[in-house]
């Protein structure tokens, strides 16, 4: 049989058509690992409650905690925690550093001068709450924790939480973000042991965060014992001095 004849610029093609295969392929991926996180972001909304979670007006959690620096360090505290829209308000009071911050929606007062935490409704849980508002934007989670199931939501102002959910429920099992104020890298993770179910709304009941703060690190144990969803508020707990 006579050998195969073939046009000079047949490999090119075939190497150039081959090319292109991959080039779509490699799209498709990254189009699909692209939504994928969203569609992870939406399960976790819906397991905590979708429409339910995205229209609550307040939230007020409160109940006891423990805070250590070291395992052999424990004091033990009680917290109180307050969300309506943009303004919040948090307590807590223990033997060791008592800590009362608080936000109109504008201004933020902490009772610790020169230390502040960043807008308590744009890190944690409540970003939870704003995914598919304007400006909150839902990306992959970074690098380092691709492995495991979540996803990111960033606000309009920068700040960020990384959120890990359980496949199954969809439920959060944990999350963390990290942030700078005044020079210095604030980093905390939250890791959900129990989560109630309030007026339609799951939200946590027991958890255990971590705050590293340079140098220093340490550890509340939070167990709440009263959890009120979309409860009539006094206004005045907002109020700046």
């Amino acid at each position: 049989m006579a050998d195969e004849v073939r046009h000079p610029r047949y490999d090119d093609m075939k190497k150039s058509f081959l090319s292109a295969v991959c080039l779509l392929s490699l799209q498709f991926f990254a189009f699909a690992g692209d939504s994928l996180h969203e569609d992870v972001a939406k399960k976790a909304l819906e397991a905590h409650g979708g429409e339910k979670l995205k229209s609550m007006s307040s939230l007020v959690v409160r109940g006891s905690a423990e805070i250590s620096g070291s395992p052999a360090a424990t004091f033990p505290a009680t917290f109180s925690t307050v969300f309506a829209g943009d303004k919040y308000f948090l307590e807590i009071a223990n033997p060791f550093q008592p800590l009362k911050q608080v936000h109109d929606g504008v201004n933020t007062e902490s009772s610790v001068r020169g230390f502040s935490l960043p807008p308590l409704n744009r890190i944690g849980l409540p970003m939870l709450q704003r995914i598919g508002d304007k400006g909150f934007v839902v990306e992959a989670l970074p690098e380092r924790l691709r492995k495991r199931p979540g996803f990111r939501v960033v606000s309009p102002e920068g700040f960020f939480t990384d959120f890990i959910v359980d496949t199954k429920t969809g439920e959060i099992k944990s999350y963390e973000s990290s942030f700078e104020i005044d020079g210095r890298v604030i980093s905390t993770s939250v890791e959900v042991d129990r989560l109630k179910v309030v007026e339609g709304v799951k939200i946590p009941e027991r958890y255990a965060q971590r705050f590293e703060l340079g140098q220093l690190t340490f550890y509340i144990s939070f167990k709440a014992t009263e959890i009120l969803v979309n409860s009539d508020l006094d206004q005045s707990i907002f109020k700046i001095n």
